[in-house]
């Protein structure tokens, strides 16, 4: 055990975390040159493509100092803000961090976010300067950020490249003797954290755990505490780039269980393994649940593949820790999932996600947050869907989550963001200058108004230099109503929203001419309104296709030609009680980027 490390890569996204990571693989020779590629680590297509990190990857590393052979469990992790819960889990499987700042960028909102994770967790945290081959990289600035972050000495922050490789030896030297070997008693019974799983389509579930006290071996009979499911573990082993078996799996170690689990649901992350014959007393406190912030419904396009979509969303729930679903059913798109995200790209993965590998195309609903709203008859109901909003007669108050939110920005950008936080509702808290150039802002923000595209908007007003980090703070009382959408008098349950009461007029008028573009004509007139209650503030109308009917009648009396505009009149009256409409699926994309 005195020659095990485990640490994890903590950092901002787009610092460079897994160029890093791919340079200490080369150095330490985990990985051969021909299977080498830019972010090994990212095995997912979407990661690649986009160039970020959504899931936390483990790799375990052989590395000799002084003659003495050690063993680096590396664990690479995600940089955007919708993915900390990753973050979280990555840094209580660790005893150390690597605290990487881009040297030209300096100290970002998620690299404090991230760092106050493992600080609260007694993580050993090694500073490392990145990127310090760019032109513009400003080392000596953002070295006395970090020093002002957290306190260390100047010498202790290690400059280094992902690109060209410098300082790799210098941080695999600081791993060894800077981050602390595992603690744990080899003696005691097995206890062992599940920090992540993964579906295999052959093997069924894989967990990867860490061994906190004891070792487990092949075919030992393991007991999951949560779940109290019993199971023999087929195969354990390292997590090299490909699972190796091994025969046993020590004290401090990371490694993976396959025990032929096939039901999702068996799994949870944050549980404890323990033998049966010989069990451990308690259970490893597990990570806090995780709190969603962003709600909207998942529905197949079609009904029939309902239970198939369901499937598909316990595989990715066992990838994705996060994701939180429960099913709901709407007049007008049949059964479906309301599910919780933790901001709007993860809604954006997952929703991708579901096509890419589950081959499920899906209509996503307005993307909204829970309510509470209090009723006269004392109740308080917890509204996660607009529809759920109780009648606006019965209504004494509805309250919306609130967020402290922390932009950290260049001095000449102010202007723009403060503007753009008072026009959603945004109260300024505080604002710091952290340098001459770079200011913190503190504002108190209705989630409501972030979950959109807030964060779009703020890094095109800040020419992408401003980052963004935010923590609940509870909920306050909103002037909140209820926008419901009718379509040939009929209401669309999956468009109507929750709205600010001095938004309303501007939003549903601007809804009414966006679905005006997107629903094609019909053969009757269509009506497009928007209302609060009985009362309509917005109509457009979609005009009806008309055939010429008199074109047959030249010369002749007047009555002949208005007789057969009065049947054709009567037809469509008709038709527009019987007729439906059909919605387009870019008509709820389309009420996404309403702005």
């Amino acid at each position: 055990m005195e020659h095990i490390r485990n640490f994890c890569i903590i950092a901002h996204i787009d610092h460079g975390k897994s160029t890093l990571a791919d340079r200490l693989l080369e150095h330490t020779r985990t990985v051969d040159t021909r299977n080498m590629k830019a972010q090994t680590l990212d095995d997912m297509d979407l990661e690649r493509e986009r160039g970020i990190t959504i899931k936390s990857h483990a790799i375990k590393m052989q590395y000799t100092l002084e003659g003495k052979p050690y063993v680096l469990n590396l664990i690479d992790t995600p940089g955007h803000v919708d993915f900390s819960y990753e973050v979280s889990r990555s840094i209580a499987a660790c005893e150390g961090a690597l605290l990487i700042v881009d040297a030209a960028q300096g100290i970002q909102a998620q690299t404090i976010s991230n760092l106050y994770l493992a600080i609260d967790q007694g993580l050993e945290i090694i500073p490392i300067l990145n990127k310090m081959d760019l032109p513009g990289a400003m080392p000596e600035e953002v070295k006395d950020q970090i020093v002002d972050l957290i306190g260390c000495s100047r010498d202790e922050i290690i400059p280094a490249s992902g690109k060209t490789g410098l300082g790799v030896d210098a941080i695999l030297e600081a791993i060894v003797n800077r981050v602390p070997a595992p603690k744990g008693d080899p003696n005691k019974p097995l206890k062992a954290l599940i920090f992540d799983s993964v579906f295999n389509s052959y093997r069924g579930i894989i967990a990867y755990f860490k061994v906190v006290d004891g070792s487990i071996k092949t075919h030992d009979e393991v007991k999951f505490m949560a779940t109290g499911r019993k199971y023999d573990a087929e195969e354990i082993g390292a997590l090299l780039l490909d699972r190796k078996p091994t025969p046993e799996v020590k004290t401090g170690d990371v490694g993976y269980i396959i025990s032929g689990i096939k039901e999702a649901r068996e799994v949870k992350v944050g549980d404890t393994i323990t033998l049966i014959n010989n069990p451990t007393p308690e259970p490893i406190k597990g990570f806090e649940d995780v709190k969603p912030m962003v709600f909207a419904g998942i529905y197949p396009v079609d009904t029939e593949d309902f239970e198939e979509l369901r499937e598909s969303m316990y595989k990715l729930q066992l990838n994705d820790a996060s994701l939180v679903f429960e099913p709901e059913s709407s007049v007008a798109l049949g059964f479906g999932f309301r599910c919780g995200f933790l901001g709007m790209l993860h809604m954006e993965i997952i929703q991708e996600r579901l096509e890419r590998e589950f081959n499920m195309t899906v209509i996503t609903t307005v993307p909204n947050v829970s309510y509470n709203a209090y009723t006269t008859d004392g109740e308080m109901n917890i509204v996660r869907n607009p529809t759920d909003l109780p009648d606006p007669s019965k209504l004494i108050k509805v309250e919306e989550p609130y967020i402290s939110a922390s932009i950290i920005t260049s001095s000449e950008f102010v202007g723009n963001i403060l503007s753009l936080c008072i026009g959603r509702r945004g109260m300024l808290k505080n604002q710091t200058y952290l340098t001459p150039t770079r200011v913190e802002l503190t504002f108190d923000l209705p989630l409501a108004e972030v979950v959109f595209d807030f964060y779009d908007k703020l890094k095109s007003l800040s020419k992408g230099y401003a980052s963004f980090d935010y923590h609940p703070i509870g909920y306050q009382e909103s002037k909140l109503v209820k926008l419901d959408i009718f379509i040939n008098k009929q209401p669309v349950d999956a468009l109507s929203a929750v709205i600010h009461r001095d938004r309303a007029y501007e939003w549903g008028k601007k809804i009414c001419e966006k679905l005006k573009e997107l629903i094609p004509r019909q053969q009757f007139e269509i009506a497009i309104q928007a209302g609060i209650g009985a009362k309509i503030i917005a109509r457009e109308s979609i005009s009806a296709l008309r055939k010429d009917v008199t074109a047959k009648c030249y010369g002749g009396d007047i009555s002949r030609k208005r007789k057969l505009l009065e049947k054709q009149k009567k037809g469509k009256k008709r038709m527009r009680q019987v007729g439906n409409v059909e919605i387009p699926q870019q008509a709820f994309m389309a009420v996404l980027k309403i702005d």
